[in-house]
């Protein structure tokens, strides 16, 4: 959460970084903003010497170059009057072979998109409402935005089921009254990482103290 300036887009990569396994380098699409190669360099880089191009002077310096195993692409949108009349792809990092590769691996789609990131975006301006286009409903303060982000991530991730997490049961389940047998068990991406066993409920939620929590002081006579 910030401005779009380069010190928040480290803050973002940053905080990615320390929820990635040890070694781990994702492939990363974004729109065309050009900080976000700078902020993904600052983190996925390494010093290479690089070789002599004389036999003689000075030997050139070490420069800082993206490791090998980064792949970085952007979707580059051409808007006229505010309409999107072109979408190209812009290869960062890496190569388009590569980056086809994973996305392939993946199973994500057939070409370079951003379309979950802008499926997530909608789904917070839709639950926090200081976060939407053209409303009245402003954050007043920076601490409350953050706890509505807060409850919204939590409610996306434990309370929400999403149907492309969803299995198909051994067989068939009555419902209640005269409805169709239920033929799938619906999780949410808490019970997808297994993190949970149930979809909760909102009291759960408010109700949920986590550890660790300031233990009551003894009174001592």
């Amino acid at each position: 959460m910030g401005d779009r300036s380069l010190d928040t887009a480290l803050l973002l990569i940053h905080a990615v970084v320390g929820m990635l396994a040890s070694g781990c380098v994702p492939l990363f699409t974004s729109d065309q903003w050009s900080v976000y190669a700078i902020a993904l360099l600052a983190h996925f880089g390494h010093w290479v010497q690089m070789p002599r191009r004389y036999k003689r002077g000075r030997p050139p310096k070490p420069r800082w170059l993206p490791l090998p195993a980064l792949q970085y692409a952007q979707v580059v949108k051409k808007r006229i009057r505010g309409r999107v009349v072109e979408v190209s792809h812009k290869i960062a990092y890496g190569s388009l072979a590569a980056v086809q590769g994973v996305i392939s691996r993946t199973g994500v789609g057939k070409i370079i998109n951003i379309a979950f990131i802008e499926r997530l975006n909608l789904t917070i301006r839709h639950h926090v409402a200081s976060l939407g286009r053209k409303v009245m409903s402003l954050a007043k303060t920076q601490v409350g935005l953050e706890a509505q982000l807060s409850l919204c991530q939590t409610y996306h991730n434990f309370c929400l089921p999403h149907s492309s997490l969803r299995l198909p049961l051994p067989e068939p389940q009555p419902t209640r009254g005269n409805g169709s047998p239920r033929k799938w068990q619906q999780r949410s991406p808490a019970m997808a990482a297994g993190v949970t066993d149930h979809i909760w409920r909102m009291e759960e939620v408010l109700l949920f103290r986590p550890p660790p929590w300031r233990q009551p002081v003894e009174m001592v006579a």
